[in-house]
């Protein structure tokens, strides 16, 4: 496909064009806000785990032996684990996780595996990009789907969680505008893809993942 001469029937319907570079854009920030989330994730289980770990020293036979004024004085200050960890890295993950699927869309940054592809003709592998990009469109916009659906029911039940009484229909509520994004990125693509078919010219950057 790379000898596939460049460009498209017109400036919209081109990798160069306002509607490619706009959604580059903004997946690239989504994807700088999942990076941002899951560094405080980081941080956050690091804090917890250190804090949890001084708190079992402190209560250690060492400690509350000869020096148990000073065991006492640590756990005075509340030193533990905090409160609700799993609770605020399992809404903070999916967040994450749906905040990097667009800019891996839009870059085509997705690992593949090439065993039989590299012997098909660049007709046959532009159907299957084209393939690829209409079932991840149909999959993400039908998880996109069951997220709003089930941010729905969490908020009318009201069901928060055991520990800090987090809202749980808060963590599918963020997921959603990555969710939308993803979705729309893929439609594009698989409009792309389309045009590409159509015209045999190959009209979005020839980027590439991982390949295995």
């Amino acid at each position: 496909m790379d000898g596939l001469p460049q460009g498209g029937p017109s400036d919209l319907l081109t990798g160069e064009g306002p509607v490619h570079s706009n959604l580059v854009k903004l997946s690239r920030w989504m994807a700088g806000a999942g990076g941002v989330v899951l560094a405080a994730l980081i941080l956050l289980i690091c804090v917890s785990v250190l804090g949890r770990g001084i708190n079992t020293m402190m209560h250690g036979s060492l400690f509350q032996g000869s020096l148990n004024g000073f065991a006492e004085l640590v756990l005075s200050t509340g030193i533990g684990p905090v409160l609700g960890d799993f609770e605020l890295v399992e809404a903070g993950i999916a967040f994450s996780i749906f905040a990097f699927i667009p800019f891996c869309q839009i870059t085509q940054s997705h690992a593949t595996v090439d065993i039989l592809t590299t012997a098909f003709s660049e007709r046959v592998n532009r159907f299957l990009m084209w393939a690829a990009e209409v079932l991840f469109f149909i999959v993400l916009a039908l998880i996109a789907w069951r997220l709003w659906d089930g941010m729905l029911a969490k908020k009318s039940y009201g069901e928060t969680t055991f520990l800090i009484q987090f809202q749980v229909w808060y963590g599918y509520a963020v997921c959603i505008p990555p969710a939308v994004l993803a979705v729309i990125v893929s439609a594009y693509l698989a409009v792309m893809r389309s045009v590409e078919i159509s015209t045999g010219r190959a009209v979005l950057p020839r980027t590439q993942g991982a390949v295995h």
